[in-house]
């Protein structure tokens, strides 16, 4: 244990070390840009590496050192070497970093009118590459989004369309050792309550501020969410197995791709697992909507950004321009099974038929509507941890539906009041 730490701290210091003396130029005027990863794995570091030595054929002079932490510490790392303020020009940028790294103004705008490949970008890429203040801070490399994972050979003669309709298939699934329904209890799975909760406010919500309605009370406060809660509980009770109770992201899929469930609500990237483990019959929808014929859902992503203190600019931004290009991001997409950020690959066979499609189905339709989680909000943070101790308590019947759903709508009305809404 003592020399994997001492390995471990070993590796840090070379990463920090590597990254402290900041991009430079030999003395033969080439250029050397530093490159950080956040989403690190063996893979993946592979495919961006191949990214890079096209980028460096294509601009001679200009070389990528591309530094790779390890996954579990990445932003930690990223954060304390922009603090630094020297020795990176461009970076993974998150859907939960982008706020604090731009409001640290360790990230520089992006140009867009210029640049011939924003028009190649899809309406979300676009919506998303400016989501923070407004300005381009980073170019989205995909996205992830959830659709329903069903087997066709389980007596459903197509996939339900609500929640309602999804909980009546579970239940004639589920017997003689299989299930329904592959229920997340554990870690995240308050996400899928706040999921069903919302599309059950239907048309009430506010998107922007998802966790309230236009008329800014909280959306935990309907008797619509109470509904929708409900309905979480007899998922779990009657059509789920029981230890899902404790299932989180890798259990809920592995319950799936083993056929001890035949339904499943995942992002993109369960493509790929499903697929390499031989399960046959089975497809892909978009996720259920409420009564109302609303769904809503966030949209994670990430992407590549230059930093505001970069000595190489416009290399750096020209590396960004690159990867973000349709060849680029449709190559990189299909290599992490993401949601293309190209037009062009809505007519790519690999994203525009099979499992993919259930995807753009959902981009397309209005009723499928993408919303903004309260990440802004103080105590955002902390309800991640309550909220999923509180699903806990609930479906080991320690709480009530009722008493839930108080002391959501009571955290969050406080949030609201701290931050002057």
């Amino acid at each position: 244990m003592r020399s994997a730490v001492l390995a471990a701290l070993s590796a840090t210091t070379l990463v920090l070390a590597g990254c402290g003396s900041g991009s430079s130029s030999s003395s033969g005027g080439e250029v050397r840009l530093r490159m950080i990863e956040s989403l690190t794995s063996p893979d993946r570091t592979k495919l961006i590496k191949s990214l890079l030595a096209d980028f460096e054929k294509a601009n001679p002079g200009v070389k990528v050192e591309l530094v790779s932490p390890p996954l579990d510490s990445a932003d930690q790392k990223i954060t304390q070497i922009l603090q630094t303020g020297k020795g990176l020009d461009v970076l993974e940028v998150r859907d939960h970093t982008a706020k604090s790294f731009a409001n640290n103004g360790w990230l520089a705008e992006l140009p867009t009118t210029a640049w011939p490949g924003w028009a190649e970008l899809t309406p979300l890429a676009q919506k998303k590459a400016v989501e923070v203040g407004g300005k381009p801070y980073l170019i989205p490399y995909g996205f992830y989004q959830r659709a329903l994972f069903y087997r066709t050979d389980w007596g459903m003669s197509a996939p339900p369309a609500t929640w309602q309709e999804l909980y009546e298939a579970a239940r004639k699934m589920t017997g003689d050792g299989r299930y329904g329904y592959s229920f997340r209890g554990g870690k995240g799975g308050a996400d899928y309550a706040v999921q069903m909760i919302s599309a059950y406010n239907g048309e009430a919500l506010d998107p922007e501020k998802s966790f309230y309605l236009k008329d800014k009370r909280t959306i935990f406060s309907t008797p619509q969410a109470a509904q929708a809660l409900e309905l979480f509980v007899k998922i779990f009770k009657e059509a789920s197995p029981p230890d899902s109770v404790s299932w989180g992201y890798p259990e809920m899929v592995q319950g799936f791709a083993s056929g001890v469930t035949g339904m499943l609500i995942q992002d993109p990237e369960v493509i790929k697992t499903v697929e390499e483990s031989g399960l046959r019959n089975w497809s892909t929808a978009p996720i259920p909507k409420g009564p109302t014929g609303y769904a809503f859902q966030p949209v994670g992503y990430a992407g590549w950004g230059v930093t505001s203190f970069t000595r190489h600019k416009a290399e750096a931004t020209k590396l960004v321009q690159f990867l973000s290009e349709p060849a680029q991001s449709i190559r990189f997409a299909k290599g992490n099974s993401l949601i293309p950020i190209a037009k062009r690959a809505q007519s790519d066979p690999q994203f525009s038929q099979g499992a993919w499609k259930a995807y753009l189905e959902a981009q397309q339709d209005p009723k499928q509507v993408i919303t903004i989680r309260p990440v802004d909000y103080p105590g955002w943070s902390q309800f991640l941890v309550d909220s999923d101790r509180d699903v806990q308590s609930l479906l080991t019947g320690k709480t009530t539906v009722a008493e839930v759903l108080k002391s959501w709508d009571a955290f969050w009305t406080d949030q609201a009041r701290k931050v002057g809404e």
